[in-house]
């Protein structure tokens, strides 16, 4: 076929999917409000190119909890408060547990195969089942324990001889701890090869699936599209990304595989479900599943340690209050550990404020409507993808006095005032699809938060006698991360500075 047959094709076939689409949307009825969008097109001109979520938390608040928008036919409705998320993703989960399908992130780059896109049925019943029975309690994480504090032994290790480098320290932690318990490798150089790929496909992730970020997600048939036609350079950049996720879904776990036929295996995931003599279609569903566990928990914790560290910087006086819980329950003999999480309710309430504060996934992941519904007088048919707002619900002042500002105390009962309300039943998710590793980075933030107070002194920089102020700056993205700031970072104290090297000794 000549270059302007293949035009010609395309045009019309995309002429057709769109009055096909205009022609099911206007059957669909009373949709919830919004922006009223253009002829054709719909709201993709309205639609934000970055934070998207504050842009639907002002909308929320001309067009109320529930609204809705239209890209190309395919409606989308946005939750902005948690009531009506409880009532439609939590009491109408029957309906609303699916997934969207992401035809870039999806299917041309594979991560269709990842929990967080898997539809909802047999497959992904049997992943959760894996996740629930391996890391889903915390008596489950507890077998796990010494790997995870191995990892952040040496994170304070490498921080305290390059306090400079922060994220590049938290982003070598979270690597290092998940592919310790996932596949019980051990990271040994700081330019692991194998961290930088995961790294990169997980950011990869982040970029395709943002809403809006694809118009091949709205025109599926765009994806046929051959790589040297004129404009599908975001197709080359697809497949590109393709190799690297196929990479980490698959390399971590040949080590793995490999380790355990020789005996070598150290405790992990993999270890653990992967029997000799496991039939294909099992070890089909280990694999996805680790890397699932890579892929949801790396770029996560990397968000909320760092904001954890900006936190601190800017509220010196929660840091104060923390490190004087940590020195009167643990002293200044040892550091502390997984098992003194009970012991620390303040320590556990600021990392319950950092998810809270600056949410990782401001936007969650999105809901998939199976069945037509009716809710509250709208009609939502059958198809829509639907958005929790979880910016939004986190700053809701009716739930959380000042919100803008990080105050651990909130979450602390006081004079006979009730806590505010916990924000992990809203940063994990709705319904049947709440995040199941939520345990794992729960515990991987306390544990971090809780060496670090111990050990170190966050402030704000002093450069040539001036105080430099952080920026609260946010990246976009479906995981939401503090842009790069500066802090200082020491130790304490010479007794903190030397039981962080006590810790390379095997003494602690």
């Amino acid at each position: 076929m000549t270059l302007m047959g293949i035009i010609d094709t395309l045009a019309s076939a995309l002429l057709i999917y769109t009055l096909a689409q205009l022609w099911s949307g206007k059957r669909r009825g009373n949709l919830p409000p919004g922006p009223s969008g253009w002829p054709l097109v719909g709201n993709v001109l309205d639609m934000p190119t970055s934070h998207e979520w504050q842009t639907f938390a002002r909308w929320g608040e001309k067009w109320g909890d529930i609204i809705s928008v239209n890209l190309l036919g395919q409606p989308i409705v946005i939750l902005n408060s948690l009531h009506a998320a409880i009532e439609m993703l939590d009491k109408k989960s029957s309906i609303y547990s699916d997934r969207p399908t992401l035809p870039v992130c999806g299917q041309v780059i594979g991560w269709e195969h990842s929990l967080a896109l898997l539809h909802y049925g047999s497959v992904w019943r049997d992943t959760r089942r894996l996740f629930s029975q391996t890391i889903g309690t915390h008596r489950s994480l507890l077998s796990l324990s010494d790997q995870l504090e191995y990892e952040g032994h040496r994170f304070l290790t490498h921080l305290m001889a390059e306090p400079d480098r922060l994220i590049a320290q938290v982003r070598r932690f979270t690597g290092a701890s998940i592919l310790n318990i996932t596949y019980g490798y051990t990271v040994e150089r700081e330019d692991d090869q194998l961290v930088e790929l995961v790294d990169r496909a997980v950011e990869e992730f982040s970029l395709a699936s943002t809403p809006g970020a694809n118009y091949a997600d709205a025109i599926p048939i765009l994806t046929r599209v051959p790589t040297w036609f004129p404009g599908a350079g975001w197709k080359r950049r697809a497949l590109a990304w393709r190799r690297d996720r196929e990479s980490t879904f698959n390399m971590p776990f040949e080590f793995a595989k490999h380790r355990i036929k020789t005996g070598k295996a150290l405790r992990s995931f993999v270890a653990m479900n992967l029997d000799a003599d496991v039939q294909p279609q099992r070890e089909l569903l280990i694999k996805n599943a680790a890397a699932s566990m890579y892929s949801a928990g790396a770029d996560t914790t990397v968000s909320a340690i760092c904001s954890f560290y900006l936190a601190m910087t800017c509220y010196p006086d929660v840091q104060k209050k923390a490190q004087v819980e940590i020195d009167r329950v643990i002293g200044n003999d040892r550091l502390p550990k997984l098992t003194d999480r009970g012991e620390l309710p303040y320590v556990r309430a600021l990392t319950w404020e950092v998810l809270r504060w600056q949410p990782i996934a401001p936007l969650g992941i999105p809901h998939y409507l199976t069945e037509d519904d009716m809710h509250e007088g709208y009609f939502v048919p059958k198809g829509t993808i639907v958005f929790p707002n979880v910016w939004k619900m986190l700053r809701d002042p009716t739930r959380y006095t000042d919100p803008e500002v990080f105050n651990p105390d909130r979450f602390l009962p006081s004079n006979g005032a009730e806590p505010e309300y916990d924000p992990r039943q809203i940063m994990f998710g709705f319904g049947r699809r709440v995040c199941p590793g939520s345990q794992l980075a729960e515990t991987s933030l306390f544990l971090i938060c809780a060496l670090s107070l111990a050990v170190f002194r966050i402030t704000k920089p002093v450069i040539n006698g001036t105080v430099v102020e952080p920026a609260l700056e946010y990246t976009p993205g479906t995981i939401s991360h503090p842009r790069p700031f500066e802090c200082s970072i020491k130790p304490r104290s010479a007794k903190a500075a030397a039981l962080v090297s006590a810790t390379q000794d095997g003494i602690f």
